[in-house]
């Protein structure tokens, strides 16, 4: 059952928290703040840091998601809020286009594409540019922690 915006009247899909047309909260549900989160070193449990057998790949360490892993496959990923993104992220803090991993000759590459909260690197904001991940590096895209991890047998 499609879930209807009050604020600008979108039809949204049965299951979403905000709305995909205005970015409004669709449910009362209170949720932890980005401040409340546990770091890494309190990782939620069933949260399996082993990297992927091949490739690399991102694991949300905290948060409702947490346990989901991303496979990266392809040579460029795009993580927001938008619904076509690679990765999606169902939650405010998330702008709709928020980062962009693009693969690069050491590894991948990580750009914040201009998302209004920022992204961060291992604790820190993330500067203008792109930025090579390594593996066990942890971005926070909004309100979510996600461990990037890589197989040793690249």
């Amino acid at each position: 059952m499609a879930q209807v915006c009050d604020a600008c009247g979108h039809s949204n899909s049965a299951g979403s928290r905000f709305c995909s047309s205005c970015g409004r909260a669709l449910s009362s549900v209170n949720e932890a703040s980005t401040e409340a989160l546990e770091t890494l070193e309190g990782i939620e449990s069933g949260v399996t840091l082993e990297p992927p057998a091949t490739g690399a790949a991102l694991v949300v360490a905290s948060g409702h998601q947490a346990g989901t892993r991303y496979a990266i496959a392809s040579t460029r990923l795009t993580v927001g809020r938008h619904p076509d993104s690679d990765i999606f992220l169902d939650d405010i803090t998330v702008s709709r286009r928020h980062v962009e991993l693009e693969q690069g000759s050491a590894g991948y590459l990580l750009k914040d594409v201009g998302s209004l909260n920022g992204t961060y690197l291992n604790g820190e904001r993330l500067s203008d540019g792109e930025t090579p991940l390594t593996n066990g590096d942890e971005l926070q895209i909004g309100k979510f922690k996600l461990l990037y991890l890589v197989s040793s047998t690249i």
